[in-house]
């Protein structure tokens, strides 16, 4: 009866030290510092930080990369978050969040795991991406400013078949909308039931935009012998992540020719929360020495002003919208830039601005999008034109992480 009683007091001895030992750790848990740096001389709003998870092994190993969280040090508030697996491997890669950071500042942060039974924070505002099959099979995708589609296979089958409700084309579509909120399936489901619905403006915003054969806002091609070759519908879509700071997904082609160039090409695609240009990674690959790697933006009926700066990497159309303006453009690296070409030509939607780059290993990397005076963003051409100029800026001179040691 002693010996039992002695073990049993030994048993319960050992789970004290256990519970004290999760205890100890829970309140003297490991934290990594790091701080933000801007080295322009410009606030940035709505940037979003990566940290490799590879750079924070103790963390992830501890308490999960997916339990991980982010917080301000001078305010102490624990941010929204976002772990992402960015190839779709089934293991997170990054942990991303964003900040606003006035000029030539810094700024202080630390990840730590979260507290057991602790809720991560959420945001009202988030990105989104979806296949649409009951819309033949568009791919669209948005966050809280800047909505856009592209075209699949059956769209395509259509076309070539004379069927009715077919589009031909890897050009990208705008989307105009007017609220923070995502209205793609909201947008979709109204026009199952009414026909043409997103169309209309009927309050939130609505689709005006003519992509046909063009480029749209900024599809890419291969100018070669005064022609741009395209390819056709996307075949085969991967959705990698949507959350509250991004939204990521691949977009594969059929094999497509340009001159005596067989060309294959792969769409990496993401949107960030806060951003109106989406970014582009192309990976291009070709039989034969790869011509002119070509991002254009359609002209529509040419009524609209074309302005360019290759020194800083942007460019941009701004034309009348029905009863407002539309303000397109690309951000590239201006190293990756050859020239541009402002073409224009009698047929339908065949006119377009073309900036022809030099991708870097087959791969091209770009920004795309626009501003919408009705959305309230802004107001004007020349706000526009800051946006692209600021954007390029950034990107030019991103923010610097720095670990703590």
């Amino acid at each position: 009866m002693q010996n039992f009683t002695l073990t049993r007091k030994m048993v319960i001895a050992s789970m004290l030290l256990v519970l004290i030992g999760i205890f100890a750790f829970h309140t003297k848990e490991p934290v990594v510092y790091f701080s933000v740096k801007n080295n322009l001389n410009r606030a940035r709003t709505s940037e979003t930080i990566s940290i490799p998870v590879s750079k924070i092994n103790k963390l992830v190993k501890a308490f999960g990369a997916a339990q991980l969280q982010i917080k301000d040090v001078t305010t102490d508030s624990v941010l929204v978050s976002q772990p992402l697996d960015n190839n779709g491997d089934g293991t997170i890669d990054e942990i991303l969040f964003q900040i606003n950071i006035p000029a030539n500042a810094e700024k202080k942060f630390s990840v730590s795991g979260r507290q057991p039974g602790a809720a991560a924070p959420r945001s009202k505002l988030t990105t989104y991406a979806r296949f649409v099959p009951e819309r033949t099979d568009d791919f669209a995708w948005e966050n809280d400013r800047v909505a856009f589609r592209t075209y699949g296979p059956v769209a395509q089958q259509l076309v070539e078949q004379n069927k009715p409700g077919g589009t031909l084309t890897s050009g990208i579509d705008a989307w105009l909308k007017r609220v923070n909120y995502p209205i793609i399936d909201k947008w979709y489901r109204n026009n199952s039931t009414q026909g043409g619905s997103y169309h209309v403006d009927h309050g939130e915003g609505y689709d005006p935009y003519q992509v046909g054969p063009s480029r749209g806002v900024g599809g890419i091609g291969v100018f070669l012998n005064d022609s741009l070759y395209v390819s056709k519908n996307f075949v085969q879509y991967k959705i990698l992540a949507t959350g509250p700071i991004r939204t990521l997904f691949e977009l594969t082609y059929a094999p497509w020719q340009a001159g005596n160039s067989i060309i294959q090409e792969k769409k990496r695609i993401s949107l960030d929360l806060g951003s109106n240009l989406t970014r582009y990674e192309v990976t291009l690959r070709s039989n034969q020495t790869l011509p002119n790697v070509t991002v254009g933006i359609a002209l529509h009926d040419k009524k609209g002003e074309v302005k360019v700066n290759p020194s800083q990497g942007w460019f941009r159309y701004w034309e009348p919208m029905d009863d407002a303006f539309l303000g397109t453009g690309i951000v590239v690296s201006p190293a990756a830039v050859q020239q541009y070409k402002d073409w224009r030509v009698k047929a339908k939607d065949h006119s377009q601005l073309l900036v022809i780059t030099k991708p870097q290993k087959n791969t091209i990397v770009y920004y795309a999008g626009f501003g919408w005076t009705k959305s309230e963003n802004f107001k004007n051409q020349a706000e526009w034109d800051a946006y692209l100029q600021t954007f390029a800026q950034c990107k030019a001179s991103p923010l610097q992480l720095t670990l703590k040691k």
